[in-house]
């Protein structure tokens, strides 16, 4: 009888355990099939408000109420500013859309417009993103909106890799300044077990990789012959 590599069995049977059954707990509550799930309420489809802050190359529209001369869509520039007539360059960088109108309004008023009234919106960000790196199937930068969570963000990078390792999952944030990162495991936030986190602006994912799924692959590619015993191992 052939041998096989003590470390490739390991991997077999421990890929051989079934998925256990959710059951309910103080944060899960599982319906049975005959009930089905509930319908949301109102605030349930609501998302909590996150601040969106303009940022560098993002597109504005400013509008001057009674001045239409005045009123126009900007970009950003590389150093967050912007430039209006008669307002002057006025910083914009982390600002709301609401502050940055209250800025634009108090330049006008020092500049001989009478009582403005001025209206801000992002018409597009470039610069509330979230960098998804690792074994995602597209890592790359993704806009993030106010119900941007993990399993989302994860789903936006078209979803894990083929060798993607679902309990090391690393998140990358600043928090006044001071670099945090935080470790989930996605099986279990599937499973209920706990919440799914929030994603912010700026914050960088990163999907671990799993060496033993690796080392089972090439094991398999490079060793044809062993592929039948290992797969009758994996089916039982």
């Amino acid at each position: 009888m052939r041998k096989i590599c003590p470390v490739l069995l390991a991997i077999a049977l421990t890929a051989c355990g079934g998925t256990p059954r959710l059951e309910s707990t103080s944060r899960l509550t599982v319906v049975e099939d005959s009930r089905g799930l509930p319908a949301p309420d109102r605030n349930d489809l609501t998302a909590a408000d996150r601040p969106s802050l303009i940022g560098p190359l993002d597109t504005i529209q400013v509008d001057v109420f009674n001045v239409p001369d005045l009123s126009r869509e900007l970009q950003v520039d590389a150093s967050g500013r912007i430039s209006m007539p008669l307002a002057g360059t006025i910083d914009a960088r982390g600002k709301t859309s609401a502050e940055l109108a209250n800025a634009v309004e108090a330049a006008l008023r020092g500049r001989y417009v009478r009582n403005p009234e001025v209206t801000v919106n992002i018409k597009s960000s470039v610069s509330q993103v979230v960098t998804i790196d690792g074994q995602v199937v597209e890592p790359g930068l993704y806009p993030v909106t106010n119900q941007m969570t993990l399993l989302r963000a994860v789903a936006s990078a078209k979803g894990l890799a083929e060798y993607a390792r679902e309990d090391d999952i690393v998140i990358l944030r600043t928090v006044n300044g001071q670099k945090m990162a935080g470790l989930y495991n996605v099986s279990a936030i599937r499973r209920g077990m706990y919440d799914d986190p929030p994603i912010y602006a700026n914050d960088v994912i990163v999907v671990g990789d799993s060496p033993q799924r690796r080392l089972f692959r090439d094991f398999i590619s490079l060793s044809p012959l062993l592929a039948a015993p290992l797969l009758a191992i994996l089916q039982r």
